[in-house]
């Protein structure tokens, strides 16, 4: 499995992802497709990305962070994290994590996250360190250090 950041076009295997989360009645893959095809988020702001777990050539997991605007300190958001129901036991959701974590605690002290997508979600960002909290449209925070 390979790690990487996903720039100025979605991945051609990124169809398998939307298919599955469709399957499972996910819309982050909807959203995160939305989004890139409007412009309206592409993870292209200075400090945010977006990042693809790679198996061969194939993306069976995607997440990213960007910029969480509104709150009274420099925050970044946990967005967009789906991982293929066959790889799930194989660490590719925390390598995904560890990686957007990093990278956003690289400009921030503080990332967030909304954990209602699944009730997977949950405690998936309670293991990766993330306690609950209860913030408009936002379920999970996580503090540096």
């Amino acid at each position: 499995m390979n790690i990487a950041r996903i720039v100025d076009h979605l991945p051609s295997s990124f169809g398998g992802l939307f298919a599955a989360a469709a399957e499972e009645g996910v819309r982050n893959m909807d959203l995160l497709a939305d989004g890139w095809r409007s412009g309206e988020q592409r993870f292209a702001t200075d400090g945010e990305a977006l990042f693809g777990a790679f198996d061969g050539a194939g993306l069976v997991g995607v997440g990213g962070v960007t910029w969480d605007i509104g709150l009274t300190e420099t925050a970044m958001r946990m967005r967009r994290f789906y991982v293929l129901p066959q790889a799930r036991e194989f660490g590719v959701g925390r390598a995904l994590a560890e990686v957007a974590m990093t990278h956003g605690f690289a400009r921030a002290p503080l990332l967030t996250c909304n954990a209602r997508a699944t009730p997977l979600a949950a405690p998936f960002w309670e293991t990766m360190g993330f306690w609950r909290e209860d913030l408009p449209n936002i379920t999970h925070i996580c503090r540096k250090g």
